[in-house]
């Protein structure tokens, strides 16, 4: 009789452990597919500012265009994980002269996550559950703190849900319904413009998702200034992007 209810006690912990492994949560909030388009040929069309610091840093300037994404193919990223290879076109402010590749990343989505790797940098863009106040590390996958790393400042940000299924207006006063934002960043440390005499810094960033559409607005902005030294002027190095959606298809 031992022996029988011993072997009971054995299955029943075997069917507990699979079951444990093929749990999964359960989140009562919206599938972070609802915030994606992922099909070959989908675009994005956006009006594209891009903010840079010239003459030696002593002047910003805002450079425009229009850019447009567009899914160019299904392919899997390293780990065999079916992912989304996307190339960023431009154009003109008025989208009449020639597209022209500028740059190419990748997109992979899961259940959990939707990862995007751009210049070698893996970001979670997007995490389950999706409800406003809900954080997550979401560059806790770049070495930030590789000697002489150039994106130290990506280090420890804190992605937090806000404003879940609000509106959001774009390009032309068009609102988009159902929305999410994700505020991933807004820092300054010193005192520029007032005070040019120490060391300033300001980080935001911030990006807007639509339903069945994908990213439509984002604004992100980095700079550092270093305050003069042996008759130099101060300066500052850095640079900022502004995405406001126009349309798609």
């Amino acid at each position: 009789m031992k022996k029988i209810i011993s072997s009971i006690s054995v299955v029943t912990i075997l069917v507990l452990f699979i079951m444990g492994c093929e749990k999964k949560d359960i989140y009562d909030s919206a599938e972070l597919s609802e915030y994606m388009n992922m099909e070959v040929g989908k675009y994005v069309r956006y009006r594209l500012d891009s903010t840079l610091y010239i003459n030696f840093g002593q002047k910003d300037t805002v450079i425009k265009y229009q850019a447009k994404e567009v899914i160019d193919a299904a392919i899997t990223d390293n780990l065999g994980r079916p992912s989304w290879r996307v190339i960023r076109y431009l154009s003109d402010t008025t989208g009449t002269a020639p597209w022209t590749p500028s740059a190419t990343y990748m997109i992979t989505p899961s259940r959990e996550t939707i990862e995007v790797v751009e210049n070698n940098l893996r970001f979670q863009k997007l995490k389950l559950p999706v409800i406003s106040g809900f954080n997550w590390k979401g560059n806790s996958a770049i070495d930030t703190y590789s000697s002489g790393s150039e994106v130290r400042y990506m280090d420890d940000w804190d992605y937090t849900y806000e404003e879940v299924e609000n509106s959001f207006t774009v390009w032309n006063n068009v609102v988009v319904d159902n929305t999410i934002t994700v505020n991933q960043r807004d820092d300054k440390i010193g005192g520029f413009p007032t005070d040019l005499s120490g060391y300033s810094e300001q980080t935001f960033s911030k990006e807007v998702y639509g339903a069945g559409i994908g990213l439509i607005f984002r604004d992100f902005l980095h700079w550092e200034y270093q305050p003069p030294t042996g008759g130099n002027p101060g300066y500052r190095i850095g640079y900022g992007i502004k995405l406001v959606m126009i349309d798609h298809n």
